[in-house]
């Protein structure tokens, strides 16, 4: 099937992420669209003989790898991650600021991204922003218990908080087995003191706000691809 304009770039972002893989790597393996032309480029080089280890951020990651024939691993064999490749819904320029989850693994993809010693991080220009918030939600992962409350104090902090639906009668349910509360808040002026307030709100498991951890960002653009770091 022919890949679209978007895809392409995409798959032409990933492509040049994978060149930072080295033999001998644990590599941790992102979840989403772009993080998909990853795992399929990582899998046509260990068929070429590439040797490394991934630890994947969801099932369906994990998956995908597995019919490619990357070995993976678990943090109970390998603690440490030498580079972690995802994507993300909006980096902030400048800042290299990210928000992700709204493929619906933030919380593995945080525990990962933050296990490794870097972050490279995968988008088409679409998904470059000024200010975090712009036209993305915050995705926030929370207990099923009490998920009302805790969207209550979400409020508080200034959000629309929206419960993820699967379907119209059933919530989305994340591999960790919680639920995600889209968050709008519109630009966000301080996007560190608020992925702290809102770690801090009882309920919360974790947030889409990934602050000051992504090491380099390759973003495709329609003349070409670059690289942007902090």
């Amino acid at each position: 099937m022919a890949l679209s304009q978007r895809d392409e770039l995409k798959k032409a972002s990933a492509l040049r992420a994978i060149e930072y893989v080295k033999d001998g790597m644990v590599v941790g393996l992102g979840t989403g669209s772009t993080a998909f032309f990853v795992v399929e480029g990582l899998g046509a080089r260990v068929a070429q003989g590439l040797k490394i280890v991934g630890i994947p951020t969801s099932e369906r990651t994990a998956a995908q790898a597995r019919g490619l024939n990357i070995p993976l691993a678990t943090f109970a064999e390998y603690s440490r991650i030498d580079l972690t490749i995802d994507g993300a819904d909006e980096v902030e320029r400048g800042t290299l600021n990210l928000i992700k989850g709204l493929g619906g693994a933030l919380l593995r993809e945080k525990i990962v991204a933050t296990a490794g010693d870097r972050l490279i991080i995968v988008v088409d220009e679409e998904k470059l922003v000024d200010q975090l918030g712009d036209h993305t939600p915050v995705p926030v992962e929370v207990t099923q218990f009490g998920w009302q409350a805790t969207a209550a104090k979400l409020a508080k902090l200034g959000a629309e908080p929206v419960l993820r639906h699967a379907a119209e009668d059933h919530p989305f349910i994340t591999d960790g087995g919680n639920y995600i509360l889209d968050c709008k808040f519109g630009k966000i002026a301080d996007s560190a003191a608020l992925e702290s307030q809102i770690g801090m709100t009882v309920g919360v498991v974790e947030s889409g706000l990934f602050i000051g951890r992504s090491t380099a960002v390759i973003v495709a653009t329609g003349s070409g691809v670059e690289v942007l770091t902090r």
